[in-house]
């Protein structure tokens, strides 16, 4: 039995992508301009056409139920796709523009590249914004494909092939590097392999992988390193390495900066590692719009072509 899409208000499929979105009524309201109490008439008819409650309330939150898991991504994709094809005929202008684009990012990524962005935006389209989100996921392959997000930005150093319908490019490259505190009593000229060894280390894994890419260079030299902590975010790592004698490797622009916020000390890594390369992911759904191609075209020119940072 099929739908009868003319006694189906397409409305109401807005109001069901932003519920099932932000899983809170008023939330929802909040995105579509509605009040919460004509998103919840609105829920209603749609609980009615679907023949489903679609989402029910616990532990204070919209959760949907197996039929709306169902229908979510063809709801969102169709949106997605209705929205590019009635914006074809805009001209894009990042001069007045005051479009929205939505980037994934871990708050490393986010912290290399984003201060110099945005003072590109801030010259060249002052009322274009951002929103950097986080995923569960290191490439959110289901939302770049359903238009949730524009761009995601992350690294594949085993370069594993793309997904179908996904576009990536280089946008930096960057050595690596290890920091450790000032006066650490194991390193005296240089840090060498033998004393990198010895010394327990800081790793950042934000997608809570269970061991970082160093440890893969080292296991293709049948070595292994001491870790004695794991962190979700790169930003409080440079004060643990500045009040303790543990170790952490990682891309030499980062340690730079982060040189300047504590009293660490930036190392030559005493093995060869792979150039650490920052990707910019998109879908080819929305890849050759105006707004996406400008976009790219102004993060290549922040980072001068998108080579050595």
């Amino acid at each position: 039995m099929h739908l009868d899409l003319r006694k189906l208000d397409l409305n109401l499929l807005l109001v069901f992508n932003a519920l099932y979105q932000q899983r809170s009524v008023t939330a929802a309201a909040h995105e579509l301009a509605l009040s919460p109490s004509a998103l919840s008439h609105a829920l209603a008819r749609l609980r009615t056409a679907l023949g489903d409650e679609l989402f029910v309330r616990l532990d204070n939150q919209m959760q949907p139920t197996l039929r709306a898991d169902q229908i979510a991504e063809p709801i969102s994709t169709a949106l997605a796709q209705l929205s590019a094809g009635l914006s074809l005929r805009q001209r894009f202008d990042p001069a007045t523009s005051q479009r929205n684009f939505v980037i994934s990012a871990s708050d490393y990524t986010a912290f290399v590249i984003l201060p110099r962005l945005i003072n590109k935006l801030q010259q060249v389209a002052p009322n274009i914004t951002l929103r950097i989100i986080n995923t569960s996921q290191k490439l959110a392959i289901a939302e770049l494909a359903a238009g949730n997000i524009d761009f995601a930005l992350g690294y594949d150093e085993e370069r594993n092939p793309l997904p179908a319908g996904l576009e990536e490019f280089d946008w930096l490259q960057d050595d690596y590097v290890a920091i450790a505190r000032q006066n650490h009593p194991l390193i005296k000229r240089k840090l060498t392999l033998k004393t990198y060894l010895l010394a327990r280390h800081v790793v950042v894994t934000p997608w809570n992988e269970s061991r970082g890419v160093i440890d893969y260079v080292l296991d293709g030299m049948a070595l292994q390193r001491k870790v004695t902590i794991q962190l979700p975010n790169v930003l409080v790592a440079p004060f643990i390495i500045a009040s303790s004698n543990l170790i952490m490797t990682l891309p030499r622009h980062a340690a730079t900066t982060l040189a300047q916020t504590a009293g660490i000390t930036i190392h030559t890594a005493p093995f060869a590692i792979p150039p650490y390369t920052l990707k910019v992911y998109s879908h080819s759904k929305y890849a050759s719009g105006d707004a996406h191609l400008w976009l790219r075209s102004l993060m290549m020119e922040v980072v001068e072509g998108g080579g050595q940072w």
